[in-house]
């Protein structure tokens, strides 16, 4: 079969091979035909090396298709079912599971470390135990979840990470107030998700902050009062806040420099969400005075940061009633052989999210 895959940490370009096959199917498993995968800053992130992943690897978590077969003990799943690719599953009965903190799991990370195709060369590696740059992958059950007929492969596969990420950082993290006072620095796909998660929950101002003039363009679309250029947030938070600070300020880009930005945009007693995912020897600082002193709460956001199963409904449910628009993220389209110009468009800014159809 056909897949995207990168040989060494650092790489810029992928190369697409037709002679990578998925294995490890068996008791448990699934083999999923990949329909959409979204292409997300995360995997850019896991090529350049700021996440970490063994390489060879497919990249693509953000993804979605059809069920061809089932391993032994699977009853939940069936040839022809429709799902999404969930890249943290829940195991259910792990620490973090038991006390209603699903989303920590550490049991999908696991699956990371396991080969999940092979070559006529050696294994590779799939992005976060996953790799939906492929016609077809082997994962756990649980890792595909069935989605209903209305939804399409494209809008499922958004559904599967970047739009959980950032309506969830809005809503189950950070739990915005209607009437509040809203920053978002990033706008991306996750970026512009937390706006529509901010909206959603009533927020009477939201500022959305990045240097790329496409993507202040599209914030307004999505639910912005203002998007403006990041020299231009000191101006604003003066203007909007009385130079008090945001009650809400979410740092989408994962830099310690943005989030030490986004938390002088806080006001005291306010919130930071920190939903971007950055590098390990990247170090976010406060001195211990204002860390006691202005009450700020700093608040990271995984995955939502709530029960990915309960916020993949959410997210259908607010799309099927007109409340966010899932359609208009996708602002390019491109085909596996393609996958290098997707990259050139998120690492530029000109799209939000690239749809690969496989």
């Amino acid at each position: 079969m056909r897949a995207a895959v990168q040989h060494e940490t650092g790489q810029d370009t992928l190369d697409v091979l037709d002679d990578v096959e998925a294995v490890g199917f068996g008791p448990g498993k699934v083999r999923m035909r990949v329909r959409a995968t979204g292409l997300c800053h995360s995997d850019l992130s896991a090529m350049s090396g700021v996440l970490p992943q063994p390489a060879p690897f497919v990249p693509g978590h953000e993804g979605a298709g059809e069920i061809t077969d089932v391993g032994d003990g699977v009853t939940a799943l069936s040839p022809g079912d429709r799902v999404l690719m969930c890249w943290l599953p829940a195991c259910g009965a792990c620490p973090s599971c038991k006390r209603g903190q699903s989303h920590l799991c550490l049991a999908g990370f696991m699956n990371a470390g396991t080969p999940n195709f092979k070559r006529p060369g050696g294994d590779v590696f799939g992005f976060a135990g996953t790799g939906t740059f492929a016609e077809e992958v082997v994962v756990p059950a649980h890792c595909a979840v069935p989605i209903p007929d209305d939804v399409p492969y494209d809008i499922a596969a958004l559904i599967g990470c970047g739009v959980t990420t950032g309506l969830g950082a809005a809503v189950n993290t950070a739990k915005v107030e209607a009437g509040s006072s809203v920053a978002v620095i990033g706008c991306g796909g996750v970026g512009i998700s937390v706006i529509q998660g901010a909206r959603a929950c009533g927020a009477a101002h939201i500022t959305a902050v990045d240097p790329v003039p496409a993507r202040r363009e599209a914030a307004l679309r999505f639910g912005a009062t203002e998007a403006l250029a990041p020299d231009a947030l000191a101006d604003a938070k003066a203007k909007v806040t009385a130079g008090e600070g945001y009650d809400y300020v979410f740092e989408v880009v994962g830099k310690s420099a943005t989030a030490r930005t986004a938390y002088e945009t806080t006001r005291r007693g306010g919130t930071l969400c920190i939903v971007g995912a950055g590098a390990l020897d990247d170090t976010f600082q406060v001195n211990m005075f204002e860390l006691f002193f202005d009450e700020k709460r700093i608040l990271p956001s995984l995955y939502g940061g709530g029960d990915v199963l309960r916020s993949y409904e959410r997210a259908i449910a607010l799309w099927r009633a007109g409340r966010i628009d899932l359609e208009g993220l996708i602002t390019h389209r491109v085909r596996l052989d393609d996958i290098n110009d997707a990259l050139d468009q998120m690492r530029t800014g000109a799209a939000l999210r690239t749809c690969i159809e496989l």
